[in-house]
């Protein structure tokens, strides 16, 4: 192969049938058809951009092909993996975080794409809202932030079959309305599989879903990544429609710089996979780590609920495959997206291989399992993915361990409160059961509380949640966040409790004398007036408290000085 230096002053000609670098642009990815080396790509940070080249013969088994762009120029080089796009197609997908000129060239055995160079220039980002990918912090490793550096507080939705949504339609008209409502609430993630077929044998089959099949996304026949359908599988190639459908939906998530937590494999939703390690499993696994990771809106997640007993009925070797899936994804994946696995056991035992800790437990104990797990991973962040909270939904798809929207808000705040992050869940979303505007319903259909989660999302959008703590030393009927750095205390008060303990605290370790407090509505975001920090009472846990037996209340304390 030729020099990267001879290579990028070299024009190539044979694989170009028109020359068109104009870019041709659907949702947050700018495609630019057989650019010319001449023109350079114009694009901004965090700017998706597909460069497609054409070759004139047929490749045998295009998606095993190894292609790769080095790109030089800024503080890195990156090898970054071309796909094939069918049709004779490859596609360089690039974005950048750095800007500045790159160079790039092309390496291949394929004659046609073997030495075509180019140059992008990349401008600073003009989005307001957009950070960039989610990275870690070697200063706060239990925290994630952007690339910019800004704190990335990971508040998660489920929505397993959001690929199917609007399948196989361009307009993602329903998709767009629910990602709308998604970003509007305070989320800023989707946990979603690449693909999922249908719900666990022992699931609740709910008859409304008869009644209302526009609702139902799960068996569909004409979705599935191979050739063929999931009934009657045909591995010798992937659905490429499948994979541009997907791009749409994860470019109209970048569009709303909503994250997806992409899981790329489920091995309880009854799908027709290929044989683990087989050429059929490579070619799928390697063609989404090859298409996605120019996304910086992607989080890695090699599979759901991934050494569950249905994983090790279906694989005796599923723990020596997620690590070998690991290890394909740091090989492939230039830009270093995160990754986990759907599996707090595989997580604590191989933790080396993920960059940050997923859990899922139902117990009743939350707060103290979550606790737990923050303090045996100070060096990782930790991410409760399923705690069990599934709110109730016109539907009954799956209730878990709990329905009730206000405990199911409470489980998602325990977790926050134990320094960890969390995921919702609604039985209308979730899983197979799309209602993708449930606020357009009859007012006969019971709605979500979505709104809980934009009032959380605003109380934390208040503070620096990166720079609190759990404490649990001075209280015995709340849940503690303490900020030292920025003075500040958070007591999550359950409404059954009379008042927060929080007198023995201040004394031991703060000077209150110009601190402030006022107390938070979990259910409605309404703000007390903020007042000077007084205890009436001599023993300052019985003052009155507003909401009591009402609404989970949080108490905000500002203006503290550490003694």
């Amino acid at each position: 192969m030729m020099k990267f230096c001879d290579i990028v002053s070299r024009v190539v000609s044979t694989v170009v049938l028109c020359v068109v670098w104009v870019p041709i642009g659907y949702g947050q990815i700018k495609v630019w058809k057989s650019p010319s080396s001449n023109n350079p790509i114009v694009t901004s940070q965090w700017e998706v951009n597909d460069l497609v080249y054409k070759v004139k013969r047929k490749v045998e088994k295009p998606f095993l092909k190894e292609v790769f762009a080095r790109v030089e120029g800024g503080q890195k080089e990156q090898r970054i993996p071309l796909f094939y796009n069918g049709n004779n197609e490859w596609v360089f997908r690039y974005s950048s975080a750095e800007i500045g000129d790159k160079h790039f060239a092309i390496e291949s055995d394929i004659k046609g794409l073997n030495g075509i160079a180019g140059k992008i220039i990349v401008t600073e980002n003009k989005k307001t809202g957009r950070h960039g990918g989610i990275v870690l912090n070697k200063e706060k490793p239990r925290d994630f932030f952007h690339e910019d550096g800004t704190h990335y507080f990971n508040l998660a939705f489920e929505c397993d079959w959001l690929f199917a949504l609007d399948y196989p339609q361009e307009d993602l008209a329903k998709t767009t309305h629910l990602l709308s409502l998604i970003k509007a609430n305070g989320y800023n993630q989707i946990v979603m599989n690449v693909y999922a077929y249908g719900l666990d044998l022992d699931w609740v089959k709910d008859e409304g879903l008869k009644k209302n099949p526009q609702h139902n996304y799960g068996c569909r026949e004409d979705i599935f990544p191979f050739l063929g359908s999931n009934e009657h599988p045909d591995y010798s190639s992937l659905n490429i429609d499948f994979f541009k459908h997907l791009d749409r939906v994860i470019s109209k998530m970048h569009d709303y710089d909503i994250v997806s937590h992409l899981m790329i494999y489920v091995w309880n939703k009854r799908v027709s996979w290929p044989a683990l390690g087989s050429e059929a499993d490579d070619m799928y696994y390697k063609h989404v780590i090859e298409r996605y990771q120019a996304f910086p809106n992607i989080v890695w997640d090699v599979s759901k609920e991934a050494a569950s007993k249905i994983a090790f009925a279906q694989n005796k070797n599923i723990v020596e495959h997620l690590i070998e899936r690991a290890q394909m994804t740091r090989a492939l994946d230039a830009y270093g997206r995160l990754l986990t696995v759907h599996d707090f056991g595989f997580c604590k035992n191989h933790k080396e291989w993920v960059d940050f800790i997923s859990i899922q437990n139902w117990k009743l104990d939350l707060y103290d399992l979550m606790l737990k797990a923050y303090k045996e991973f100070p060096d990782k962040p930790v991410f409760n993915i399923e705690h069990g909270g599934y709110e109730e939904s016109p539907y009954a798809i799956f209730p878990g361990g709990y329905s009730n929207a206000e405990y199911c808000l409470r489980r998602n705040y325990l977790c926050l409160f134990a320094g960890v992050y969390t995921t919702y869940y609604w039985q209308g979303t979730s899983w197979n059961a799309i209602i993708h505007n449930p606020f357009e319903q009859g007012s006969d259909v019971k709605k979500p509380h979505f709104e809980y989660f934009k009032y959380m999302r605003s109380l934390f959008n208040q503070v620096n949640y990166e720079n609190f703590e759990p404490v649990t030393k001075f209280n015995s009927r709340s849940y503690n966040l303490t900020n030292y750095k920025d003075g500040m205390i958070l007591l999550y008060v359950p409404k059954e409790v009379h008042h927060a303990d929080i007198k023995n605290q201040l004394d031991n370790e703060f000077n209150y004398d110009s601190a402030t407090c006022q107390w938070f509505n979990t259910l409605t975001g309404e703000f007390t007036p903020e007042e000077k920090v007084e205890f009436k009472h001599k023993y300052g846990f019985w003052d009155w408290r507003p909401w009591r037996n009402q609404a989970d209340a949080i108490y905000v304390i500002r203006g503290l000085e550490k003694k």
